[in-house]
């Protein structure tokens, strides 16, 4: 049996091997012709960077402090950045959401998370089902996507009660497990079950971010190689402190 420490490290070489190849191809420029725009997979199963929207939900200080599931804060927080640096490469549109800012109750969005967004507009909510609130409900249909990648603290309330509501109202919804987390970890799994037997798709932050470049030859390969070096390198670190 392998460990779970030796199968993501496994994934993270294989994902290195493949930026190093790329890159020593010779890669044009993303603005060339010679390589073009990653296509659709043909049956649709697998998901293409313009088919959807990210939502960041309630990455506050609070909830940070009280993680207690298998993935650690430290992580969760790299991973919420690497989401959100691959959603800016390949414009792939961003609501972000609070709960209880203008109530005086939490502090907004982690400044390390928030940094990756200057300026965005911050939908702060009362409710703990983002789904409840008509603003994020408004900002994520005038993204126009159908295809919704979710990341909330905690798993258990702020993103299980919005991904269920978002499946029975027609959207597909993948749940990024690694950049989520619960008050403990009976509470998260628990919650990923729920919403996967409800029909969201489970998936990991660089998986995910491999699934909108399939091909190292795509145009989109170009913007990403440079991302995941990063993101490694940051993965790197986070391990030589634990």
């Amino acid at each position: 049996m392998f460990s779970r420490r030796q199968v993501v490290t496994a994934a993270l070489a294989a994902a290195v091997s493949g930026a190093v190849f790329a890159q020593s191809t010779g890669a044009p420029s993303v603005g060339s012709s010679a390589y073009p725009s990653q296509r659709r997979s043909p049956q649709g199963a697998v998901w293409n960077h313009d088919e959807v929207a990210l939502l960041l939900i309630d990455y506050q200080p609070e909830m940070f402090a009280n993680i207690r599931s298998e993935t650690g804060p430290e992580l969760i927080e790299l991973n919420t950045r690497f989401l959100i640096r691959v959603a800016k490469a390949l414009d792939i549109p961003v609501v972000l959401s609070t709960v209880g800012v203008e109530m005086g109750v939490n502090e907004p969005t982690r400044e390390s998370i928030a940094a990756e967004l200057p300026g965005a507009v911050v939908i702060d909510r009362s409710s703990m089902n983002s789904w409840e609130d008509k603003p994020f409900v408004d900002a994520v249909r005038a993204t126009g996507r159908k295809r919704l990648v979710f990341g909330a603290l905690y798993t258990e309330i702020c993103l299980a009660f919005p991904v269920v509501d978002a499946l029975k109202e027609g959207y597909e919804v993948t749940i990024v497990a690694d950049a989520v987390g619960g008050m403990s970890q009976t509470a998260h799994a628990t919650a990923i079950d729920r919403m996967t037997h409800a029909g969201a798709i489970p998936n990991t932050a660089l998986a995910l971010s491999t699934e909108f470049f399939r091909d190292w030859k795509s145009a989109e390969a170009e913007k990403m190689r440079p991302l995941i070096v990063w993101y490694l390198g940051e993965v790197a670190k986070l391990g030589t402190r634990r």
